[in-house]
C-alpha cells in the first residue's frame, strides 16, 4: 500500500482520511434515504422541496450538511425525483334551469379559518366503472371539511359532503360557499340545505377553472400525490382508499400556501398564513383572479 500511495505522491494517512470520508459520505446519503423513504411511505408523491424541509430538523439531529440543491443531486441519482404528469381538468354540465349564484370571493382576503369553503366533484375509476368524490375545502387552511364517495351524479353525494363540512366548529356565521355552476349545488335540495346552514352561495362565472383554483388542485393532489388515480376494484376498496387519502393529506401533507403546515394545523391558526410562492394573476372575461 504504502508504495502506491508514494507512486501518487500521497502518504497513506491521506489516503485512509479520504477513504473514511468516502465511508462517512456514503452512510450519510444511506440515511438521508431512509429518512426520505419513511415520509413517502405516508406520501409517496411529496416533492423534494417539501422533503427539505420536512427533514431539516433531522438533519441537524444527525448533524448533516446538505443544502436543498444537494437533496435533488442525491434524489436525481437515486431515480427519486418526482415527475408529475398533466391531468385532463374534471368539467361538471351547469345546462340546467336552476339558478345560478354570482362569484362572491374574488380578492377575497382570508384571516381564518371557516370564512370560504370551496367544492367540487372529481370521479374515481373503478374495474365497474366509475364513482363521484365530492369534496369541501377550507380555503384558508386547505383542511378538507367534508367529503362523500357516491355511486353517481345524484346531488346526494354533494349534500352528505356538505352535512359533514357542517360539524365543522371552525364555521363562521359569514361563510360562503364556492363552487362551479353544477347542477348538483344549484339544484333545490342542495340549496335549501345551504340555506338551512346561513351560508352564502358563490359560483363560477365563466367556466373557468381560476375561479375555482384550490379546488380543483385539491382534486389533483388525491388523485396524483395520494392514489386515487389508480382503477379500484369495487365501491368498498375505493371508499377505504378515498378515506387514507383524505386523512394523510389533511394531516400529513405541508403546503406552500399555508405556512407550509398541514391543513390540520393550519385550521387551528389565524392571521394571514405565510405562502412560499408567489400568487400568479390569470385574466378571465371579467376580471383578474389571483390563485391563492
Amino acid at each position: 500500500m504504502s508504495y502506491y500511495c508514494r507512486l501518487f505522491g500521497r502518504s497513506r494517512q491521506a489516503y485512509y482520511e479520504q477513504q473514511k470520508e468516502k465511508n462517512d459520505k456514503g452512510l450519510q446519503e444511506a440515511l438521508i434515504l431512509n429518512l426520505v423513504a419513511e415520509i413517502r411511505r405516508e406520501l409517496p408523491a411529496c416533492g423534494t422541496d417539501k422533503l427539505y424541509f420536512m427533514l431539516k430538523a433531522s438533519f441537524a439531529e444527525h448533524q448533516i450538511k446538505l443544502g436543498r440543491d444537494g437533496l435533488y443531486d442525491l434524489l436525481g441519482r437515486h431515480g427519486l425525483l418526482i415527475r408529475h404528469r398533466r391531468r385532463r381538468p374534471f368539467t361538471t354540465d351547469s345546462n340546467h334551469p336552476y339558478r345560478q349564484y354570482p362569484n362572491l370571493i374574488r380578492n377575497m382576503p382570508l384571516s381564518a379559518a371557516g370564512q370560504l369553503w370551496v367544492s367540487d366533484i372529481t370521479y374515481i375509476r373503478k374495474t365497474s366503472g366509475f364513482s363521484y368524490l365530492s369534496i369541501i375545502t377550507d380555503a384558508y387552511s386547505h383542511k378538507i371539511v367534508g367529503y362523500k364517495l357516491h355511486p353517481s351524479l345524484h346531488s346526494a353525494g354533494a349534500i352528505d359532503a356538505l352535512i359533514m363540512a357542517a360539524a365543522d366548529i371552525k364555521r363562521t356565521k359569514d361563510l360562503i360557499h364556492h363552487s362551479d355552476r353544477g347542477i348538483q349545488y344549484c339544484c333545490a335540495d342542495y340549496v335549501q340545505m345551504i340555506n338551512h346552514y346561513g351560508i352564502r352561495l358563490s359560483m363560477t362565472e365563466n367556466g373557468d377553472p381560476y375561479e375555482n383554483a384550490i379546488a380543483e388542485r385539491i382534486n389533483g393532489i388525491l388523485k396524483y400525490e395520494h392514489g386515487l388515480k389508480e382503477t379500484f376494484s369495487s365501491e368498498a376498496a375505493a371508499r377505504e382508499a378515498v378515506d387514507k387519502a383524505v386523512r394523510c393529506y389533511n394531516e400529513r401533507r405541508i403546503h406552500d400556501s399555508c405556512a407550509r403546515l398541514t391543513p390540520v394545523r393550519a385550521h387551528e391558526e389565524s392571521g394571514l398564513l405565510k405562502k412560499y410562492w408567489k400568487p400568479k394573476q390569470y385574466k378571465s372575461k371579467n376580471a383578474s383572479i389571483a390563485t391563492v
